[in-house]
Protein backbone atom coordinates (compact mmCIF):
# COMPACT_ATOMS: atom_id res chain seq x y z
CA UNK A 1 0.00 0.00 0.00
CA UNK A 2 1.56 3.43 -0.88
CA UNK A 3 1.83 5.93 2.56
CA UNK A 4 -0.45 8.57 0.85
CA UNK A 5 -3.24 6.18 0.14
CA UNK A 6 -3.09 4.96 3.72
CA UNK A 7 -2.90 8.17 5.38
CA UNK A 8 -5.98 9.07 3.36
CA UNK A 9 -7.85 5.90 5.15
CA UNK A 10 -6.71 6.04 8.68
CA UNK A 11 -9.36 7.44 10.66
CA UNK A 12 -9.66 11.05 12.24
CA UNK A 13 -6.88 12.49 14.53
CA UNK A 14 -8.14 12.15 18.09
CA UNK A 15 -7.56 14.79 20.51
CA UNK A 16 -5.49 14.19 23.98
CA UNK A 17 -7.24 15.47 27.01
CA UNK A 18 -3.56 16.13 30.07
CA UNK A 19 -4.62 16.82 33.12
CA UNK A 20 -1.52 16.01 34.89
CA UNK A 21 1.23 16.69 33.08
CA UNK A 22 4.04 18.87 32.55
CA UNK A 23 1.76 21.32 30.60
CA UNK A 24 -2.30 20.40 31.17
CA UNK A 25 -3.68 21.24 28.24
CA UNK A 26 -5.96 19.99 25.03
CA UNK A 27 -3.23 18.44 22.41
CA UNK A 28 -4.59 17.11 18.54
CA UNK A 29 -1.66 14.74 18.34
CA UNK A 30 -0.10 11.81 20.32
CA UNK A 31 3.23 12.63 20.15
CA UNK A 32 2.61 16.11 21.53
CA UNK A 33 0.56 14.56 24.41
CA UNK A 34 3.50 12.02 24.57
CA UNK A 35 5.91 14.79 25.40
CA UNK A 36 4.06 15.95 28.38
CA UNK A 37 3.86 13.05 30.37
CA UNK A 38 6.77 11.61 29.51
CA UNK A 39 8.89 11.07 32.93
CA UNK A 40 5.67 12.85 34.46
CA UNK A 41 4.84 10.46 37.91
CA UNK A 42 0.66 10.26 38.36
CA UNK A 43 0.17 11.76 34.74
CA UNK A 44 -3.59 11.83 33.99
CA UNK A 45 -4.40 11.95 30.24
CA UNK A 46 -7.20 10.32 27.97
CA UNK A 47 -7.87 10.15 24.01
CA UNK A 48 -11.42 11.39 23.41
CA UNK A 49 -12.69 11.39 19.62
CA UNK A 50 -13.22 15.07 18.69
CA UNK A 51 -12.17 18.84 19.62
CA UNK A 52 -15.29 19.83 21.66
CA UNK A 53 -15.51 16.55 24.08
CA UNK A 54 -11.85 17.05 24.48
CA UNK A 55 -11.70 20.63 25.58
CA UNK A 56 -15.04 19.53 27.63
CA UNK A 57 -13.54 17.33 29.66
CA UNK A 58 -10.49 19.17 30.51
CA UNK A 59 -12.89 21.84 31.85
CA UNK A 60 -14.51 19.30 34.21
CA UNK A 61 -11.36 17.72 35.44
CA UNK A 62 -10.68 13.63 35.37
CA UNK A 63 -12.81 12.43 37.87
CA UNK A 64 -15.65 12.14 35.60
CA UNK A 65 -13.83 10.12 32.71
CA UNK A 66 -10.38 8.73 34.27
CA UNK A 67 -10.80 4.97 34.53
CA UNK A 68 -14.76 4.89 32.36
CA UNK A 69 -14.94 3.21 29.52
CA UNK A 70 -16.66 5.95 27.30
CA UNK A 71 -13.52 6.46 25.54
CA UNK A 72 -10.03 4.57 24.88
CA UNK A 73 -7.72 5.28 27.67
CA UNK A 74 -4.08 4.59 27.81
CA UNK A 75 -2.94 2.36 30.64
CA UNK A 76 -0.19 4.05 32.23
CA UNK A 77 1.06 0.67 33.87
CA UNK A 78 1.61 -0.50 30.48
CA UNK A 79 2.64 2.29 28.21
CA UNK A 80 6.18 1.85 28.83
CA UNK A 81 5.65 -1.30 27.26
CA UNK A 82 4.07 -0.65 23.89
CA UNK A 83 5.49 1.19 20.89
CA UNK A 84 4.32 4.58 19.88
CA UNK A 85 1.69 4.17 17.11
CA UNK A 86 1.97 5.44 14.82
CA UNK A 87 6.08 5.63 13.89
CA UNK A 88 8.42 5.34 11.45
CA UNK A 89 11.25 2.66 11.83
CA UNK A 90 14.41 2.14 10.28
CA UNK A 91 17.26 0.07 10.28
CA UNK A 92 20.02 -1.13 8.60
CA UNK A 93 21.32 -3.85 6.74
CA UNK A 94 25.33 -5.25 6.28
CA UNK A 95 27.06 -8.11 4.52
CA UNK A 96 30.64 -8.23 6.14
CA UNK A 97 32.29 -5.60 8.14
CA UNK A 98 32.75 -3.58 6.25
CA UNK A 99 30.88 -4.53 3.34
CA UNK A 100 27.34 -4.12 1.59
CA UNK A 101 25.25 -1.81 2.51
CA UNK A 102 21.69 -0.76 2.80
CA UNK A 103 19.37 0.87 5.01
CA UNK A 104 15.41 1.39 4.94
CA UNK A 105 12.58 2.99 6.70
CA UNK A 106 9.07 2.37 6.71
CA UNK A 107 5.81 3.44 8.67
CA UNK A 108 4.00 1.44 11.25
CA UNK A 109 0.38 1.60 12.49
CA UNK A 110 0.15 -0.69 15.74
CA UNK A 111 -3.60 0.49 15.96
CA UNK A 112 -4.05 -2.17 13.46
CA UNK A 113 -4.52 -5.56 13.35
CA UNK A 114 -1.99 -7.13 12.10
CA UNK A 115 -0.02 -4.01 12.03
CA UNK A 116 -0.09 -1.72 9.01
CA UNK A 117 3.71 -1.67 7.01
CA UNK A 118 4.37 1.19 4.46
CA UNK A 119 7.53 1.20 2.76
CA UNK A 120 8.55 4.72 2.84
CA UNK A 121 11.91 4.61 1.20
CA UNK A 122 15.04 1.89 0.83
CA UNK A 123 18.70 2.98 -0.29
CA UNK A 124 20.72 1.62 -2.30
CA UNK A 125 23.63 -0.60 -1.43
CA UNK A 126 26.79 0.87 -1.05
CA UNK A 127 29.93 -0.58 -1.59
CA UNK A 128 32.93 -0.77 1.60
CA UNK A 129 30.11 0.12 4.69
CA UNK A 130 29.06 -0.74 8.11
CA UNK A 131 25.89 -1.02 9.54
CA UNK A 132 26.14 2.05 12.24
CA UNK A 133 26.78 4.01 9.26
CA UNK A 134 23.29 2.87 7.57
CA UNK A 135 21.57 3.21 10.86
CA UNK A 136 22.98 6.81 11.18
CA UNK A 137 21.95 7.62 7.37
CA UNK A 138 18.67 5.62 7.45
CA UNK A 139 17.57 8.24 10.76
CA UNK A 140 18.83 11.66 9.18
CA UNK A 141 17.09 10.41 6.19
CA UNK A 142 13.90 9.94 8.11
CA UNK A 143 14.56 13.49 9.44
CA UNK A 144 14.50 15.34 6.03
CA UNK A 145 12.12 12.91 4.60
CA UNK A 146 9.75 14.07 6.97
CA UNK A 147 10.45 17.56 7.38
CA UNK A 148 10.33 17.88 3.53
CA UNK A 149 7.12 16.43 3.48
CA UNK A 150 5.57 18.19 6.87
CA UNK A 151 5.27 15.22 8.61
CA UNK A 152 6.31 14.34 12.77
CA UNK A 153 5.91 10.88 13.41
CA UNK A 154 8.16 9.60 16.18
CA UNK A 155 11.29 7.64 14.26
CA UNK A 156 12.29 4.01 15.92
CA UNK A 157 16.15 2.76 15.49
CA UNK A 158 17.43 -0.28 17.68
CA UNK A 159 21.11 1.61 17.57
CA UNK A 160 21.95 2.80 20.46
CA UNK A 161 25.27 3.87 18.36
CA UNK A 162 23.56 5.77 15.84
CA UNK A 163 21.22 7.81 17.97
CA UNK A 164 24.41 8.67 20.18
CA UNK A 165 26.20 10.08 16.62
CA UNK A 166 22.59 11.99 16.04
CA UNK A 167 22.55 14.01 19.50
CA UNK A 168 26.51 14.57 18.01
CA UNK A 169 25.60 15.65 14.98
CA UNK A 170 28.53 13.62 13.83
CA UNK A 171 28.67 10.03 11.81
CA UNK A 172 31.73 8.64 14.41
CA UNK A 173 32.75 5.68 12.45
CA UNK A 174 36.39 4.68 12.26
CA UNK A 175 36.06 2.86 8.89
CA UNK A 176 38.52 4.40 6.57
CA UNK A 177 37.27 6.35 3.47
CA UNK A 178 38.67 4.80 0.01
CA UNK A 179 38.02 4.30 -3.61
CA UNK A 180 35.27 1.92 -2.76
CA UNK A 181 33.17 4.01 -0.59
CA UNK A 182 33.71 7.61 -1.39
CA UNK A 183 30.44 8.36 -2.68
CA UNK A 184 28.86 6.62 0.83
CA UNK A 185 31.47 8.94 2.74
CA UNK A 186 30.02 12.09 0.40
CA UNK A 187 26.52 11.10 2.02
CA UNK A 188 27.90 10.90 5.51
CA UNK A 189 29.11 14.58 5.11
CA UNK A 190 25.50 15.19 3.72
CA UNK A 191 23.56 14.01 6.55
CA UNK A 192 26.02 15.84 9.04
CA UNK A 193 25.33 19.27 7.15
CA UNK A 194 21.95 18.26 7.79
CA UNK A 195 21.73 18.13 11.12
CA UNK A 196 24.38 21.06 11.66
CA UNK A 197 21.71 23.19 9.90
CA UNK A 198 18.37 21.63 10.60
CA UNK A 199 16.51 21.57 14.30
CA UNK A 200 15.09 18.18 15.26
CA UNK A 201 11.42 18.39 16.02
CA UNK A 202 10.78 14.50 15.95
CA UNK A 203 11.63 12.29 19.49
CA UNK A 204 14.22 9.01 18.08
CA UNK A 205 13.30 6.42 20.60
CA UNK A 206 14.88 3.12 21.28
CA UNK A 207 13.23 0.54 19.66
CA UNK A 208 12.89 -2.36 22.65
CA UNK A 209 14.10 -5.74 20.48
CA UNK A 210 13.75 -7.73 24.10
CA UNK A 211 10.34 -7.06 24.49
CA UNK A 212 8.83 -6.40 20.84
CA UNK A 213 11.02 -8.22 18.74
CA UNK A 214 12.64 -7.16 15.34
CA UNK A 215 12.12 -3.78 14.90
CA UNK A 216 9.23 -3.70 11.54
CA UNK A 217 12.12 -2.37 9.14
CA UNK A 218 14.69 -5.30 9.86
CA UNK A 219 15.81 -6.39 6.80
CA UNK A 220 15.22 -10.52 7.60
CA UNK A 221 18.47 -11.85 6.96
CA UNK A 222 19.46 -12.90 10.49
Amino acid sequence: MDFFVYLCTMKKNKFYVVWKGSNPGVYDSWEACEKEIAGFKGARYKSFPDRLSAETAFKDGPDAYWGKDTVPVVDLSTAKEQPVSPAIAVDAACSGNPGKMEYQGVFVDFGTQPPTRVSLFKSPQFENGTNNIGEFLAIVHALAWQKQKHFSYPIYSDSVNAQLWIKQKQCKTKLPPNDKNAYLFELIQRAENWLKNNTIEVPILKWKTEIWGEIPADFGRK
